[in-house]
C-alpha cells in the first residue's frame, strides 16, 4: 500500500466537508434566490467564507488536476447564486414600473 501524500489527505478532507455540509447549504441557498428571496446575513457570511476558502485552497488544486473539474463548477455554482442574489436585490431597490 502506498502512502498518501499530504496534498492528497486535504484534498479528500475538502471534499468529504464540500459534499457533506457546503454543497447542500448551497444547493438551499440556490432555491431561496431562485424564489426571489433576500439571503440573510447567515448566507452572505457563508459565502463569504466559501469564497475566501476557495481563494486559500486555489494552488493547492493547480496542482492537484483532478479535482479542477469539480473545484471550476463548485464555484460556478456560488457565482451562479450570487449574480442571482445581486438581481433580486436589484428589483427589490428598482421602484415598481407597472404603476
Amino acid at each position: 500500500m502506498t502512502p498518501v501524500s499530504k496534498d492528497q489527505g486535504v484534498a479528500v478532507a475538502l471534499l468529504t466537508e464540500f459534499t457533506t455540509h457546503r454543497l447542500p447549504r448551497a444547493l438551499d441557498i440556490r432555491a431561496k434566490v431562485e424564489r426571489r428571496e433576500p439571503l440573510d446575513d447567515l448566507d452572505i457570511g457563508f459565502l463569504r467564507e466559501v469564497f475566501e476558502t476557495a481563494q486559500l485552497i486555489k494552488s493547492q488544486v493547480d496542482r492537484q488536476p483532478e479535482y479542477q473539474e469539480i473545484y471550476a463548477r463548485a464555484v460556478a455554482l456560488y457565482k451562479e447564486i450570487m449574480d442571482q442574489a445581486m438581481a433580486n436585490e436589484r428589483e427589490r431597490a428598482e421602484p415598481d414600473s407597472r404603476l
